[in-house]
């Protein structure tokens, strides 16, 4: 493939990817190492289309190569199933996790997110479920098997979030164990549910000044210390001091509690260590968490990573991280662009014109450009 002659819109959706440092960390590598045909980059461009088409199967990717446009982005007029299986199988995930990486690096630094959503950043986790008798290294309960995957999102703008981290997991591994790795950025704020609550944990992250919101549950062993004022005819129904945890294990550092309601009506109890923000603000900091939720649906609607094309963990690995790419540099066009359409509908105006010129694609986006602040 030669990456100058990428003129399709198929082309300029994945041209960040081949950036210099690519290239570079390809020839430092030996993942082409006697490779003549399916190279890296042919392997990433037929499993991005897979993921754009949700492809099926490894035999409807060998049927793409068919295709004479295709062909001249892969350099070559054909492929096998089978080269395709040992080539997705054998691939190295780190190279896949560099490239991911980078595209995240990018979207951070032409990101434009709000103040408020600035240093702040959604922890939680999706499972998969997958056959046992398949996938028997992803073992979840007697008669299943799945996959936990756990991220950590940020703000790309007042609406997008992009996923900043993940850990891959098997399903049994609770979501607890992934703090140390998704928050470890003091002056950071991290929001979560209630699955991540871990007083140990909460101790530690007061004395290295990490941020948190979370939730707890009605009948969490809390101690009340003393109530600060709430407006008359607020949402917030109390603001305290509280330590949380039972006698014997009980927290070190003081929290604030936040007692307001959900969309539906119903208590919500939070708990946070940012005491210098409103009650209103870390309540919709929390409401805010939602956006993750959106992103999971995303994700398993319009690629592929609910049924996977291959067996093996670094198989399944490697499809994650393609999947992610994907996603990234879809958002990347939404924001060199400065479109104002949502990323599915730069998605559907992508798959319609995937061959066409990419000048097409990107005249339809940026004709849908967000208009300039008066």
């Amino acid at each position: 493939m030669d990456k100058n002659t990428l003129f399709s819109s198929f082309g300029k959706w994945v041209s960040p990817i081949f950036s210099k440092r690519f290239f570079e960390d390809l020839a430092s590598s030996d993942h082409d190492k006697y490779v003549k045909k399916l190279t890296t980059s042919a392997y990433l461009l037929l499993f991005l289309h897979a993921h754009l088409q949700q492809r099926e199967g490894l035999r409807a990717i060998a049927d793409d190569a068919l295709g004479r446009k295709f062909q001249q982005e892969l350099g070559f007029t054909s492929i096998s199933p089978s080269q395709l299986s040992r080539k997705h199988q054998q691939s190295h995930s780190n190279l896949l996790q560099r490239v991911f990486r980078d595209l995240v690096q990018r979207i951070r630094l032409c990101s434009l997110p709000p103040a408020m959503k600035r240093d702040f950043r959604i922890v939680d986790a999706t499972t998969i479920p997958l056959c046992l008798h398949t996938y028997k290294w992803a073992t979840f309960r007697e008669t299943k098997a799945g996959v936990k995957l756990h991220f950590r999102v940020a703000f790309a703008s007042s609406e997008d979030v992009y996923p900043e981290r993940v850990q891959l997991t098997p399903a049994r591994v609770h979501d607890r164990t992934q703090l140390d790795t998704l928050v470890d950025h003091p002056g950071t704020t991290y929001v979560f549910d209630r699955g991540f609550v871990d007083f140990a944990k909460f101790d530690a992250f007061c004395e290295r000044r990490i941020f948190f919101v979370t939730r707890v549950k009605k009948k969490a062993a809390i101690r009340y210390l003393f109530d600060r004022p709430v407006s008359e005819g607020s949402s917030i129904k109390r603001d305290g001091y509280v330590q949380m945890g039972t006698q014997q294990k009980r927290m070190k550092h003081v929290l604030r509690l936040i007692e307001t309601t959900d969309s539906q009506g119903n208590p919500l109890l939070l708990i946070t260590n940012r005491w210098e923000l409103s009650a209103e603000e870390i309540s919709e900091m929390y409401r805010s968490r939602w956006a993750i939720e959106i992103f999971f649906k995303w994700l398993k609607q319009h690629v592929k990573i609910t049924s996977f094309y291959g067996k093996s963990q670094e198989a399944v690995l490697n499809q994650v991280f393609i999947a992610l790419i994907a996603f990234c540099l879809l958002l990347l066009a939404k924001i060199f662009s400065a479109c104002q359409e949502s990323l599915l509908q730069i998605y559907r105006w992508l798959r319609v014109m995937l061959w066409e010129d990419s000048r097409i694609w990107w005249e339809r986006l940026t004709s849908k450009r967000r208009k300039p602040d008066p």
